[in-house]
């Protein structure tokens, strides 16, 4: 990995102003100078607009499937890339969302192709140590209801539905694990289970989001999936921890982030509802081309490897999301209260 020269290092971070991006800056510009890159595909301006008058940070919009050179972008001579060079750089540019990448499937191949090659190719020209964002996509559909080791190798359609998001980055890792081996790169992988928080979008068409949207509006929340069908969610601030911990460790990974702990559909709705205070009632209904049964990661390699866990508990982490929800502009929680009240 290249030195820096000055005191704090530059980290770039693409698909900053995404959802785990954002998250993600936050942490960084506390001890680094940190290099945003997104074209607000599916980011957000919004989620990093408290960032853009810090002088640790600056914002680049750039859709990384072509090439940028950093040396020479205007807005970021304070960081004097030049000289300094890039020391860490975290890959996230790619939608994540079914709802996205369902609409932008070429879009999403791209990414997890051409983005992920330029992203290593500043990897190797600033001798980098460069972290993959990948996903548990790569597993498919669970045979069992077993948790994932990494070992596993995943059953996934190559032509269904999800197959631009899954097979993409299945695609990443490889690139990822061969530039790593050719040109000696400190490239990990980091593959991410399912992730809630504030700043996901409301129409992001995921879950968490889906039902508290609901709940706020007093709607009946509708749960693709049977009442006892299981599922499991890691609060934001974990998994942003998992990846620094990740990155500063010797580990390359795959590593998986998640939260090994399953919750019935059921309760999630019925925590919802509790924290809310609505009154609004559930029905369960068939998968969509958009749902899949998840699966469950086993988290053995990060306790080991990283000394990582999720701490936030389920309880918490959805009263804080819902407080977010509930201030965002586009979200009319009148009708959330109840007559009866």
């Amino acid at each position: 990995m290249s030195r820096p020269i000055f005191e704090r290092k530059n980290i770039l971070v693409t698909g900053g102003a995404g959802f785990i991006g954002s998250h993600l800056c936050d942490e960084l510009v506390k001890q680094h100078k940190v290099i945003c890159l997104d074209n607000f595909s599916t980011g957000r301006e919004e989620n990093i607009n408290h960032l853009l008058q810090n002088p640790n940070f600056e914002f680049v919009k750039h859709d990384l499937s072509d090439p940028i050179d950093l040396d020479h972008e205007p807005g970021l001579k304070p960081f004097q890339v030049e000289f300094q060079g890039v020391q860490e750089i975290y890959h996230f540019a790619s939608p994540t969302s079914p709802k996205d990448y369902l609409q932008m499937p070429v879009e999403t191949l791209v990414a997890n192709a051409q983005a992920t090659r330029n992203a290593l190719e500043m990897a190797k020209k600033y001798q980098a140590s460069f972290l993959l964002a990948s996903s548990d996509a790569i597993y498919g559909e669970p045979m069992e209801r077993t948790p994932y080791p990494e070992e596993y190798w995943g059953y996934v359609n190559p032509v269904g539905s999800r197959s631009a998001f899954s097979e993409g980055k299945r695609f990443a890792e490889s690139l990822t694990v061969h530039y790593r081996e050719k040109y000696a790169l400190k490239a990990k992988i980091a593959r991410l289970f399912n992730t809630y928080g504030p700043r996901l979008r409301v129409d992001d068409g995921r879950m968490v989001p889906e039902m508290i949207n609901a709940a706020l509006r007093n709607e009946t929340i509708t749960v693709y999936g049977k009442a006892d069908d299981t599922t499991t969610l890691c609060y934001i601030s974990d998994i942003v921890e998992g990846l620094l911990r990740l990155m500063k460790s010797s580990e390359l990974g795959p590593v998986n982030l998640g939260s090994p702990d399953q919750h019935r559909l059921e309760d999630v709705v019925k925590y919802i509802q509790e924290l809310t205070g609505s009154t609004s009632g559930s029905r369960f209904t068939e998968h969509t081309k958009s749902t899949v049964i998840q699966g469950v990661p086993n988290i053995a390699l990060a306790k080991e490897r990283l000394g990582w866990f999720p701490v936030v508990a389920l309880s918490e982490g959805l009263r804080r999301t819902i407080d977010y929800f509930k201030g965002a502009k586009n979200i009319d929680i009148s009708a959330s209260i109840s007559k009866d009240q």
